[in-house]
């Protein structure tokens, strides 16, 4: 659903018929007719397209551009954040998903706002996916992220179970990312951000004990949404597809 994958070679010119799932990925990310979307071929190579028609059963595509590699970085990065107030998340889940994140997941500490009171002012949590969608389009990426629903602070954390570099941003006393990253070389990043006030002391520990390490973006205390674009994008840099 996050991404249209063709059982088929295509080039430059070729219109191709599309049906089935990649159709159901087509809908998910808002085609109609005359949108342009990426589209990838079963030999794995990124396309450009502009849908020329579309009805309940079929597409069709014509095919103009071939990108001269992936649209999608081969680092899997997972941002965990803490739900800031008014609009930032929605700056964050634009920004992240053009710098290639493959989910984001709201969640509440102990110094976040909750979703309840966020939406009693404003309610845009619906728009989040939506949101994430617009700036796949923009960005020209393949694949849609996944923004997750909102959980609990132990409920992040327990994503991270699975195979992965667990990252967790603190600015009190956190090992330099860099070195982190180039010593541990991963291909799968949860890379956790709090939220304005940072951490508390128990978070920190029970982070630790899920097996996250305390990072540091140098000495500058910056804003969350300032955080989690940079911290996406220095992790694409290093080992992604930001050169």
């Amino acid at each position: 659903m996050d991404r249209i994958v063709l059982d088929e070679n295509v080039a430059i010119g070729k219109e191709v018929v599309i049906e089935g799932p990649p159709l159901e990925a087509l809908r998910f990310q808002g085609g109609r007719v005359g949108s342009i979307l990426t589209v990838t071929d079963s030999g794995g190579k990124d396309f450009r397209g502009r849908i020329l028609s579309l009805s309940d059963k079929k597409a069709s595509l014509r095919i103009f551009e071939v990108f001269r590699s992936s649209t999608e970085s081969s680092v899997e990065i997972v941002l965990l954040q803490a739900l800031p107030e008014k609009e930032r998340m929605e700056l964050i889940i634009q920004k992240a998903t053009e710098l290639g994140a493959s989910a984001i997941v709201p969640f509440k500490s102990k110094r976040s706002i909750s979703l309840e009171e966020r939406d009693a002012k404003q309610r845009k949590s619906h728009r989040w996916q939506e949101i994430a969608m617009k700036a796949v389009q923009q960005s020209r990426r393949g694949k849609v992220p996944r923004v997750e629903t909102y959980r609990s602070f132990e409920e992040a954390l327990e994503l991270g179970r699975g195979e992965g570099l667990k990252l967790l941003l603190w600015e009190k006393e956190g090992e330099p990312l860099k070195k982190i990253l180039r010593a541990h070389l991963p291909k799968k990043i949860y890379a956790m951000v709090g939220p304005e006030g940072g951490f508390t002391e128990g978070e920190v520990k029970l982070a630790k004990e899920r097996g996250f390490i305390p990072i540091k973006l140098g000495q500058r205390i910056l804003r969350t949404e300032t955080a989690a674009i940079t911290l996406v994008g220095i992790i694409q840099y290093e080992l992604g597809d930001l050169s």
